[in-house]
């Protein structure tokens, strides 16, 4: 059968009900979209489905506490607890099929935008963001259901398997972490050279645009140890806009809003109703910021009676993937890991000056400018936890830098997370393994 496949039947045997709904079959078996309009819909399709699986890694990590009267409680104790290997049946799963659902509506654009509706401007754009987006979702199973990267055995880990096509017949075989990035890098290039808006306005800027993927590039690289590409794509990104929310100016927004001068993305919900209902911010997050002077710490939390909640999240106006904070963080770190430890200091002033009341600026510059090169970087993984606090970030920096011991409080027991303990990588789901049996960790 192969392409004579229609997308609607691999629709059904992967359960994509979100792309089905804009496709139909013809009596003789094609596929409809045909328009520009079309495809854009299925796209839109595409990121719509792009999953919130953010919220649940924040879970594990050691920015929050839970509410255990809260309803939500035992959707989110074994997640809290990392007990993934036998979580009970109310357990919130952890997203995999719906990475994969996003893909299927990205190949399908790929595949067929070109000869159904065209070569132009516009389908150029929607099929360069359908690389994107088919290469951002790979990047996140990395993330989750692999080893942190080591150029030394990237070749031989087992990684996720690769999905570029929409044939029913075709086999997924999982790759290795390597080789899933060959791809990843080979969609970034493709999506880059097709891409012709620079950022979308507010509203639309879920979507890629020439910034965002360039964004995205900085953080593959950071993730990747390749620090050269890493500065370099971050400059580019802050070249075209480095502006910051300014914390000490009224009337500045948080930096995560989707209408902040500082947004490049805003896909992802990294909080959610559940999370945001039983999600407690613990005395460690709230111990990093001096409360009366660095102005984010009345900007990202509130009080809830004698409790601390987050107000960065649970709402569309603050989804959030890249933003200018981020870049700045990754000029920062690369800068150092290159040795130019004046443009690092650079970048980290030019960031907290916009995050810290004056005075207290003007101490904090003079302290950082004394540093050695090893405590400007400590400073500068400490500042990525400040300012990028329940941004969906702190799950992967615990797992790059050091996979430190965690301790968790469930109903009156501690469970403990070791250093560098295996559950740093997730297990693949069940659902997963049952329908490739092949997958392994």
């Amino acid at each position: 059968m192969k392409k004579l496949i229609t997308l609607s039947l691999v629709v059904l045997s992967m359960g994509i009900s979100s792309c089905k709904k804009y496709l139909d079959i013809t009596p003789v078996g094609k596929v409809i979209p045909t328009t520009a309009a079309d495809f854009r819909a299925l796209l839109t399709s595409g990121y719509s489905t792009f999953p919130r699986h953010k919220a649940l890694l924040a879970v594990r990590t050691d920015e929050f506490l839970l509410d255990e009267d809260s309803q939500d409680f035992p959707t989110l104790k074994d997640i809290y607890s990392w007990n993934d290997a036998n979580p009970d049946g109310l357990t919130a799963p952890l997203p995999y099929m719906d990475f994969y659902k996003t893909v299927f509506c990205a190949n399908e654009v790929i595949q067929d935008v070109d000869a159904k509706a065209g070569i132009s401007a516009e389908t150029a754009q929607i099929k360069g963001e359908a690389y994107l987006l088919r290469a951002y979702a790979h990047f996140e199973l990395l993330n989750m259901y692999t080893k942190t990267y080591n150029k030394a055995t990237a070749g031989t880990d087992k990684g996720v398997p690769i999905a570029t096509g929409i044939d029913l017949e075709q086999k997924f075989p999982q790759a290795s972490v390597e080789a899933v990035y060959t791809q990843i890098f080979s969609d970034l290039a493709a999506g880059q050279q097709l891409l012709n808006v620079d950022k979308w306005e507010a509203g639309k800027n879920y979507r890629f645009g020439k910034r965002a993927a360039q964004a995205l590039a900085a953080r593959i690289y950071e993730f990747r140890g390749e620090w050269d590409k890493a500065l370099t794509a971050a400059q580019n990104v802050l070249q075209a806009n480095n502006a910051l929310e300014d914390l000490n100016v009224s009337g500045s927004l948080l930096p995560n809003n989707y209408q902040s001068k500082e947004n490049i993305m805003s896909l992802e919900d990294v909080m959610d109703a559940r999370t945001s209902n039983i999600g407690i911010v613990s005395a460690h997050l709230i111990g990093i910021y001096d409360q009366a002077n660095d102005l984010r710490f009345s900007a990202y939390f509130g009080k809830s009676g004698s409790r601390y909640v987050s107000q960065k999240g649970n709402s569309n106006a603050l989804k959030i993937t890249f933003r200018n904070g981020e870049m700045y963080l990754i000029v920062a770190e690369a800068s150092l890991q290159t040795g130019n430890k004046d443009l690092a200091l650079q970048q980290l002033l030019a960031l907290k000056v916009k995050r810290l009341k004056p005075a207290y600026f003007q101490t904090e510059k003079t302290r950082i400018s004394a540093l050695s090169s090893a405590d400007l970087l400590k400073e500068v993984y400490a500042e990525r936890e400040r300012e990028l606090a329940l941004e969906g970030h702190r799950w992967y920096d615990l797992k790059r830098y050091g996979q430190p011991e965690l301790k968790h409080s469930v109903s009156g027991i501690e469970y403990t997370l070791q250093k560098n303990d295996p559950r740093y990588t997730l297990r693949f789901p069940k659902a997963a393994l049952a329908n490739n049996p092949n997958l392994q960790q």
